[in-house]
């Protein structure tokens, strides 16, 4: 199947919802037989029913329903970072949904339906076709969709009548929004309104991703409080403090350094901190310590050269070893093992990409050489550095430049999906399209 992302929905703007329901329809059934379609899909629609023609997807029904269990519906509820976001959420949304004759539903980051709540008819509806609490919407099981559809490209994403891949949906419209949490930035799950699609509105999108940025200040809000505690906690234990030192929540944001002057407000933790020596890219070897809220990091010795300075890749103790593990579609990590510790860290799309295709070329690319990697225009050099500057941030003992590589001495070792055809199934990047279709 072809798509054509310059003209968007540009074509189907002026139509009826009639003529454009009707006109999706032959689309969607153009793209199953892989034929030639008679307007482009837009881009974040033809891209995902090519991921569900790539799995093998059911187009009629989709996969079975799974539902969770009760204690586990509950359990999921109560460890969910949203449920401190309910009534913001419930405030943003639940009224327009009403009022329109739709659905507020609020998902984990697994897909899993975890509270359903609006108008009355339009839920027992909504029942016909499993979207139920305890339900699983991710596009593996339900296919192209507002919930499943984010989920997939981490981004706001409305999907009207037909172009839900199943055509037990074609009677819905439905418009999502992640939220992330704004700590580490880790997907806490989807908003979506949900209703008929004759009655369905283009500017809901709007609304629901307001909501949901809206939601994420909260967050970052209640956070900014956890930070001020913390800082009044170390800023006396930092005082005492004749070396080197920093103070630090869970997550790795800085509540006070004595010493030190990393080069960001947050640090590199391994996933698991432990009392006793750790070795972190940032600062080097350092004993952890508990404080109220947060750990206390004391620098062992100097701290670790800069990114490309001899021995700054590797921090104490020389070579080391890289694991990139890209074999989930939506959930990427680095892993770092050597003489000096341990650490891992979980991966943006954008960051798994690039490390990806530093990867899989050890003689290092130049700027124009990635820009053409990632974005298909080798003059997105601008571009190119800004990312590599942000990736540096956080990845600056691993990488080294000029080219762009990973440093010297380091063995990758990528771990990839069992189908190279399913890496990074969300990615555009034609550097990652040419990783799919190589032989394993």
């Amino acid at each position: 199947m072809r798509t054509q992302a310059s003209l968007g929905a540009g074509p189907l703007a002026g139509l009826s919802p009639a003529e454009s329901a009707r006109l999706m329809a032959v689309m969607r059934e153009a793209a199953l037989s892989r034929g030639r379609l008679p307007l482009p899909a837009r881009p974040v629609i033809g891209q995902s029913w090519d991921r569900m023609l790539r799995l093998g997807l059911d187009p009629e029904r989709g996969s079975a329903p799974r539902l969770l269990g009760i204690e586990e519906l509950e359990r999921r509820r109560r460890q969910t970072r949203l449920v401190e976001v309910l009534p913001t959420l419930h405030t943003g949304l639940l009224e327009a949904a009403e009022a329109a004759g739709h659905i507020m539903i609020i998902t984990d980051a697994d897909g899993r339906v975890l509270w359903i709540d609006g108008h009355r008819g339009v839920r027992r509806h909504a029942d016909g076709i499993a979207l139920t609490e305890g339900a699983h919407w991710a596009e593996d099981v339900a296919g192209t969709s507002g919930i499943g559809t984010a989920l997939a490209v981490r981004a706001p994403v409305r999907v009207h009548s037909s172009e839900h891949f199943v055509r037990a949906f074609h009677t819905w419209s439905c418009a999502a929004a992640p939220v992330h949490d704004p700590r580490d930035g880790r997907l806490l799950g989807i908003v979506d309104i949900s209703g008929p699609a004759a009655s369905a509105h283009p500017t809901v999108l709007s609304l629901v991703t307001a909501t949901a940025r809206w939601a994420e200040g909260e967050l970052h809000l209640a956070h900014s409080w956890e930070l001020d505690r913390l800082r009044a906690v170390a800023a006396p234990v930092l005082a005492r403090i004749h070396g080197k030192a920093a103070v630090v929540d869970p997550h790795g944001w800085i509540a006070g350094v004595t010493g030190v002057t990393p080069r960001d407000r947050r640090l590199l933790l391994p996933k698991a901190l432990h009392d006793g020596p750790v070795w972190l890219p940032a600062l080097g070897a350092c004993t952890v310590e508990p404080l109220p809220g947060g750990h206390l990091l004391r620098v062992l010795g100097s701290e670790p050269d800069g990114p490309d300075e001899p021995g700054g890749a590797y921090g104490p103790g020389g070579a080391g070893r890289l694991v990139l593990d890209v074999r989930r579609p939506h959930e990427w990590s680095l892993t770092f093992s050597g003489p000096s510790g341990t650490w891992t860290h979980q991966l943006s799309a954008r960051h798994a990409e690039m490390l990806l295709v530093l990867a899989a070329s050890p003689e290092g690319r130049t700027a124009a050489q990635l820009a053409d990697d990632l974005f298909g225009d080798p003059t997105r050099t601008v571009t190119v550095r800004a990312a590599m500057s942000r990736l540096r941030r956080s990845f600056g003992a691993v990488l080294a430049h000029r080219p762009y590589r990973i440093a010297d001495r380091l063995h990758v070792d990528v771990r990839h999906p069992e189908r190279l055809q399913d890496l990074l199934p969300f990615s555009a990047a034609p550097g990652v399209a040419r990783l799919r279709d190589a032989d394993i």
